[in-house]
């Protein structure tokens, strides 16, 4: 697609958007419900199994060495899904996980400054110290009763927010190598967490409790690996890649705000999640934070104009 973004949304891209922060945040109950009837890396090799296998015959491989796919996958598949399916199934409720996945935003950011020569500026650092505050206070929220967030299962969630940073700064490294499809990219990239997460399986588990659990697939738990695959994987990243081109990323981006707003309320709905005080505080002090970030540019722009 070419020429320059368009500024402004047609209807079809604000449903396109809307669309996608529906699907993402459903993912995070999809996945409380998918870890009922599997394991963290049994799961995880699933879903990745059939975001890649199927379509590798009918996709060509990006023009990128085999170092950036190697690594976006390892990354993004095994290092962020591993550490929050691990996470969930430890304690981590689905609609705090949808909320502590938004710091991937402010883990980015910190690393691209020395990383990547990004340099920040100072709305970022503040929508940043707001949003560590939130997190610290979600963090401090934690409890071990039912359906109460766990210490373990934040520590979790939050090291898959870092890893979904990670893989933030290899995309931004992979374009620096020329321009490629984001379908056929996320397609090649899902082939390297499936080994690893097969291995971690068998390793944690032992062969008979995997033959087990794949021998006892129900709907249940194929429908939440396809959701998992086809939906919040190929089709939502199709989607959202899609507007990125059409349009700038400062119009985009604020509708990932929304995303936490789905998740806690699908939470609420499936499992009868409730936040505790603090949480609430700390979700907003999140969400705050990512407005001062996405709002910054807007900030500047009226201040010169004025």
């Amino acid at each position: 697609m070419s020429g320059a973004p368009d500024a402004t949304l047609s209807r079809g891209d604000l449903l396109r958007a809307l669309a996608v922060v529906v699907i993402w945040g459903l993912n995070f109950v999809v996945m409380k419900v998918g870890l009922q009837g599997l394991s963290p890396m049994l799961l995880g090799a699933l879903r990745f199994t059939l975001a890649s296998l199927p379509f590798l015959l009918f996709v060509r491989r990006p023009a990128l060495p085999w170092r950036i796919l190697a690594a976006y996958g390892l990354a993004q598949g095994l290092g962020q899904f591993g550490f929050l399916f691990w996470g969930l199934q430890l304690g981590m409720t689905a609609g705090m996980a949808s909320v502590v996945m938004q710091m991937q935003a402010f883990f980015t950011l910190l690393m691209a400054a020395p990383l990547l020569g990004e340099r920040a500026r100072s709305w970022q650092w503040l929508g940043l110290a707001v949003a560590l505050g939130g997190l610290l206070m979600i963090g401090m929220a934690h409890g071990e009763g039912p359906g109460q967030m766990t210490l373990v299962g934040f520590v979790l969630t939050a090291c898959a927010a870092f890893m979904w940073a990670v893989s933030n700064l290899v995309v931004r490294y992979a374009s620096r190598h020329g321009a490629y499809q984001p379908f056929d990219f996320i397609v090649w990239t899902s082939l390297f967490p499936i080994l690893p997460f097969f291995a971690l399986a068998l390793g944690f588990e032992g062969w008979e409790p995997v033959r087990t659990q794949l021998r006892a697939l129900g709907w249940t738990a194929l429908l939440s690996v396809a959701y998992l695959a086809l939906l919040a994987t190929l089709l939502a990243y199709a989607l959202w890649t899609r507007l990125l081109q059409r349009h700038p990323a400062a119009k985009v981006t604020p509708f990932s705000l929304l995303v936490p707003v789905v998740g806690l309320a699908a939470a609420w709905l499936a499992f009868g999640e409730v936040p505790q005080p603090w949480q609430w505080a700390g979700t907003g002090a999140v969400l705050l934070g990512l407005v001062i970030n996405q709002a910054g540019p807007w900030w500047l722009q009226r201040r010169q104009a004025g």
